[in-house]
């Protein structure tokens, strides 16, 4: 587990700057009609124009058996994350999780958003937003002294709290220096547990949040669903934890 600098942090916010701008321009594209890979093409043009690189494209994880092979993850409906872009066409009721890493000058920033296209059910908004309310709790909770168990703790009780469950299997991350990095940041936990947050920790904390069962499969491309087929959502944003408390570098 690497700390960041002041000046790594630096770097950090330029990186994590591009990437909100880019995450927010998807967003804004991913309407009925707009196919995935289109979306794709969006953020590689938009990041190659500011100066940076997708962090995805290319990437070959440990756990991985190819390298991935675009610049931005689209995981549709059930699918929890790990999409690949495709030929497909958003359609109206699409819960669509835009997922994306940017590299700027060696310096790693992750996040992601969902997007329902549309209307969707009542219970799919509920579990959107309640998503994103448990990321931001884990935010808020992320300061020198805690720990990570408190960060997943308020997760899960938001998330549970609201009706919905904690896909399991998988976590945030450390970034910074890579895409991935220690120490992996769990959705779940017991307060006063695990690893102490220090000045200089760079998080990537994303609740990943099931309708139905947190049980998950992996599909022959790589990416993960719901076992049971039921809609999922994704939030994420990169946080470096500063002496005074986090700061989200991708806003």
């Amino acid at each position: 587990m690497r700390l960041k600098t002041k000046k790594d942090v630096a770097a950090l916010r330029i990186s994590g700057r591009i990437l909100a701008e880019t995450l927010k321009l998807l967003a804004k594209e991913c309407r009925e009609g707009v196919s995935l890979e289109y979306l794709d093409g969006l953020a590689r043009d938009y990041i190659k124009r500011k100066g940076a690189k997708p962090a995805f494209l290319g990437y070959k994880p440990a756990w991985a058996d190819e390298a991935y092979p675009a610049a931005i993850c689209t995981s549709l409906n059930e699918q929890i994350v790990h999409g690949i872009p495709s030929e497909y066409a958003v359609r109206e009721g699409d819960v669509v999780k835009l997922d994306l890493g940017v590299d700027y000058k060696g310096y790693f920033t992750d996040a992601a958003v969902t997007v329902a296209v549309g209307k969707v059910s009542a219970r799919t908004a509920r579990m959107i937003a309640a998503t994103k309310k448990a990321l931001m709790a884990g935010i808020r909770v992320a300061k020198p002294g805690r720990r990570l168990g408190d960060v997943g703790h308020v997760i899960q009780r938001t998330v549970e709290g609201a009706g919905f469950r904690i896909v399991e299997g998988l976590t945030g991350h450390g970034v910074g220096f890579a895409p991935h990095e220690d120490p992996e940041v769990l959705n779940y936990g017991e307060k006063g547990t695990g690893i102490e947050i220090k000045p200089g920790l760079v998080i990537a904390i994303e609740p990943m949040v099931s309708a139905g069962t947190p049980q998950t499969r992996e599909n022959p491309d790589g990416s993960f669903s719901t076992a049971d087929g039921s809609v999922a959502s994704h939030f994420e944003h990169t946080v470096y934890v500063g002496e005074d408390g986090p700061e989200i570098l991708t806003l």
